[in-house]
């Protein structure tokens, strides 16, 4: 059974008065098909940066997708089932297809759940356990613990009984790799100074 997150959202009525717009469990989870107990609640999504607090709209209200938009951010929940439950018999790229995200898998890796994102990830353990694979090594984050992950190519890996729920800010990030373009300089047209008559002496 998904675990449910209540949500509350404020937000400002017409006087320009603080108020609770939402007060519910969040509406937007999707359950991966092809790995069963697999879940992404959406609960907020900003578009830019800085970031707009105008209007009432629910910004989670769309297809539930990996990474935010550029310079977006996605704050989520995710519950992870024991690798028992689905590692060896599912299918992780129709995983990642169904969440927009068919290009972060990293095809050479015999981890089906290894991949990658343009995006600093802010990730705090609510409950259980789960382990965090890198190339180079692994670690076992607990509830409580907080994981910092910057555009690594990484995996994930529940080997006890109970899922595991994390939550998760995802923050657009520059891929790596990728070059800054040098701010264009504006070319403003220096207009001529304006021509002296020559003064001819009269004799």
């Amino acid at each position: 059974m998904i675990w449910r997150v209540r949500r509350v959202v404020t937000g400002h009525d017409a006087r320009g008065k603080s108020v609770f717009l939402m007060d519910g469990l969040a509406p937007n989870i999707k359950e991966m098909a092809s790995m069963p107990g697999l879940a992404l609640t959406d609960l907020w999504e900003t578009t830019g940066s800085p970031a707009s607090n105008a209007g009432a709209r629910d910004t989670a209200e769309r297809p539930v997708r990996l990474e935010p938009p550029g310079k977006g951010t996605i704050v989520r929940i995710v519950e992870f089932p024991p690798d028992s439950q689905w590692r060896n018999r599912a299918d992780a790229r129709d995983a990642f297809d169904s969440i927009g995200a068919g290009h972060a898998p990293d095809a050479s890796s015999a981890d089906p759940m290894m991949h990658k994102t343009s995006t600093v990830d802010y990730i705090i353990v609510l409950k259980g356990e789960i382990h965090a694979i890198l190339d180079t090594g692994e670690t076992l984050l607990k509830a409580g613990d907080v994981l910092i992950q910057r555009g690594t190519n990484h995996s994930w890996s529940v080997r006890g009984n109970e899922p595991c729920i994390i939550a998760a800010i995802l923050v657009a990030a520059a891929p790596l790799g990728a070059k800054k373009q040098a701010p264009r300089r504006s070319m403003k047209r220096v207009k001529p100074a304006p021509r002296r008559k020559s003064r001819t002496k009269r004799r």
